[in-house]
């Protein structure tokens, strides 16, 4: 099922580059895939990991995903689906309220997704500067107060003993690109 995945996010996102590059899209969900799969979830969750965009930015749907994947892979991509209908800061609201009330397994979808984002963005920055918040819906005073409200609440409900390595590396990134 995990190969499945990863060659439905590849035809899905066919063509998309990422902001600020001209790096293919799907590099990014197969990087989130892995920090999943390096991080010990299940099948289910690693291959949520390459389909969470594929609602939000293809003509696919949840429908798509459920009779390809199954309800709980659709579940788990749907947690991490935005409304594009409604205005960046409830969606970005959303999704911080969504992480502080979330399952665990959504919250390591999201924050495996949120920390690869921004160690592109640092990637980015070194390059283009200040620049770089030209492409996107808001600018830097935005973002920061996004990734920091996600790391405010991405450890509630959880075990310090459960949390993974790379929800530690997300709050680094996040300190170092915003402080």
């Amino acid at each position: 099922m995990i190969e499945k995945a990863k060659a439905f996010a590849a035809k899905a996102h066919h063509g998309q580059k990422r902001k600020n590059s001209s790096e293919d899209y799907v590099v990014h969900p197969i990087r989130v895939a892995d920090l999943l799969k390096n991080a010990g979830f299940r099948e289910e969750l690693i291959c949520a990991g390459y389909l969470h965009d594929v609602v939000e930015d293809t003509s696919y749907t949840l429908r798509d995903i459920e009779r390809e994947f199954g309800m709980d892979v659709r579940d788990l991509v749907a947690a991490h689906t935005e409304d594009k209908s409604k205005p960046w800061q409830e969606r970005k609201q959303h999704t911080i309220d969504t992480v502080r009330e979330a399952s665990f397994e959504v919250k390591a979808l999201i924050i495996a997704d949120k920390l690869d984002n921004l160690r592109s963005l640092q990637k980015d920055i070194e390059i283009y500067g200040d620049d770089v918040w030209k492409n996107f819906n808001a600018g830097a005073d935005a973002q920061k107060w996004y990734n920091q409200s996600i790391v405010a609440v991405m450890t509630n409900g959880l075990n310090p003993d459960e949390v993974p390595e790379y929800f530690y590396e997300y709050k680094r990134c996040v300190e170092q690109t915003f402080d």
